[in-house]
Parts: structure tokens; C-alpha cells; sequence
């Protein structure tokens, strides 16, 4: 199938071209020739069922993979137990979504450490986590894959090691690889196509090769203080990092199909459709 290539939300262009509602976004992303779309609901689940099913409608047509961003509510390694267990509302309603819309992942964050240590709060939100899924299935949203993600903040709950045990859970779990958060809390860790290889490496090395070759991606360059992300950037920023050739060179070679979901600030089509290229050229090159 090969990899996937689209923005998260819309881009600035994407009112300037003209385009007035999200049900556009898949004939704007086709314009470009891209062929995923992240649809964010990070402050809550607030589309309308008509909504959701034109969307769908626009994005079969478009030849468009919709995906999901679940609310920022989701606290999976809360201390409050009443938190941990609303969790599973947020994951119900953004499977519920993202199935009419025709798309069937959704991204959620894996939580905060808070005063607790990192093993506590890792094993809280693999408890919570379970929890959710056996929510899901009970409702009927078995066809529905949760996507944690690495996080940027050195004191969320969220890196490469963490996100992979809390994928350890269930077999429907795929990792959602920020590789801007991983760059920024390691401040910068992410420099050559060995880094990007070891992160590959470790995906394969936890989950087996079937489910790491269609993982879940977000990519942008981050600004990065000591304590890890400050703000997402552009393609045009020459300072921080990471830079996408070099991985798209090693998804080429691999001949893995992962969904890549571009969070640039404000240019995250056009970001995406330079990664597209950088790709097919690396393809090229195979």
C-alpha cells in the first residue's frame, strides 16, 4: 500500500484557497496529493453525526484516510480514579466518531508522571488503558485501534520505551510516534538516519514486525527548552530538528506503510506534502 501523507486539522491555506468547512478538507488534501487526514478534537468530541458522515462520504471519494485525535481530557495515569475511569467516555466517543467519519484509529495521550514516580504512573495508565479497550469492545468498537503517543514534555508520561509498554496491552494497540516529541524531549536526540533506525529498530523489537510496519506517525520540528517541546514549527526552520529525509529514506527501504500526520504550525498540508515527496523519491531511489 505504502505510507500515508496528511495534516493535522487545517492548514492557514486552506481558508485562504477559499475552503470554509472540515467536509472540504479531503478534496483540499487531494488538491495537494494527499492522501490522510487527522481530524482534531483535542478540546472534546463535538462533530455532528451529518458531519461525520460527510466527511466520510468526501474523504471515500478523495481517496483520503481519516484519522482521529482524541480530547486532551483523557487522563490515563491520574491519581483520581473517577478521572482514569471518565477516560473511557472520551475513547468511546471518539471511536463513535471516527467510525462515521470511515476512518478507524484515534490518538491519545499517555498521560502525566504528576508527583507520582514514572513506574506508578506507567502502571496506572496501562491499567486504565485495559480498562478503556474492554469499554470499547463491550460497546462494539472492536474494528477500532487506539494510537498512544509519545509525548514532548519530559515530564509527560510518553516516551519510545513507555509508549511501547503501553502498546503491550492489547494487540489492537499501534503506537503513535511523534518523532518531534521524541526529538524535543531528548532534546535533539534525533540527528541521522541511525537514530531514526534505533527507533524503528525498538518498535519492531517490542510489537513484532507485522504491526510496526503501519504504525502511526506524527512528524513536525519542535522547539525544544530543557525540560523538552515548547512549540511546533515549520519545514522552514533550519535550527531545530528533526529533518524527515533520512526517515523517509528508511520507511522506502523497509517497504513499511505507516500514516504520517504532519503537526506543523500552520503549514502542516504543505509540510506534508514535501514529506510525500521526499518519499516517493526516496522509492525511486530503491
Amino acid at each position: 500500500m505504502g505510507a500515508l501523507f496528511g495534516p493535522a486539522g487545517n492548514s492557514e491555506s486552506f481558508y485562504g484557497k477559499g475552503y470554509k468547512t472540515t467536509v472540504q478538507a479531503p478534496e483540499y488534501c487531494s488538491e495537494l496529493g494527499l492522501n490522510a487526514y487527522e481530524y482534531q478534537c483535542g478540546r472534546g468530541v463535538r462533530v455532528k453525526a451529518e458531519t461525520a458522515e460527510e466527511l466520510r462520504c468526501e474523504a471515500l471519494i478523495r481517496g483520503v484516510q481519516i484519522s482521529l485525535h482524541a480530547p486532551y481530557f483523557i487522563s490515563l495515569s491520574s491519581t483520581d480514579e473517577e478521572k482514569r475511569r471518565g477516560s473511557a467516555r472520551y475513547f468511546l466517543e471518539s471511536a463513535e466518531a471516527v467510525r462515521r467519519m470511515g476512518g478507524v484509529r484515534f490518538v491519545v495521550h499517555s498521560g502525566s508522571c504528576g508527583k507520582q514516580t514514572r513506574t506508578a504512573a506507567l502502571m496506572l495508565a496501562k491499567q486504565t488503558l485495559a480498562y478503556c479497550i474492554g469499554e470499547l469492545n463491550a460497546a462494539g468498537f472492536t474494528d477500532v485501534t487506539v494510537c498512544p503517543e509519545t509525548m514532548g514534555k519530559i515530564g509527560q508520561l510518553g516516551s519510545l520505551d513507555e509508549v511501547m509498554e503501553l502498546c503491550s496491552v492489547d494487540e489492537r494497540l499501534l503506537p503513535c510516534i511523534d518523532f518531534g516529541h521524541l526529538n524535543a524531549r531528548t532534546r535533539g536526540g534525533i540527528a541521522t538516519k541511525d537514530d531514526y533506525a534505533f527507533i524503528l529498530d525498538t518498535i519492531v523489537n517490542r510489537l513484532g514486525l507485522e504491526r510496526s510496519s503501519h504504525f502511526h506517525a506524527h512528524f513536525s520540528k519542535i522547539q525544544y527548552t530543557d525540560g523538552g517541546e515548547k512549540c511546533h514549527l515549520t519545514f522552514e526552520d533550519s535550527v531545530f530538528g528533526p529533518e524527515p529525509g533520512p526517515l523517509m529514506e528508511l520507511i522506502a527501504e523497509r517497504g513499511w506503510s505507516p500514516t504520517f500526520i504532519c503537526e506543523s504550525a500552520g503549514t502542516q498540508a504543505e509540510d506534508a506534502a514535501i514529506m510525500k515527496k521526499l518519499y516517493e523519491e526516496a522509492l525511486n531511489r530503491v
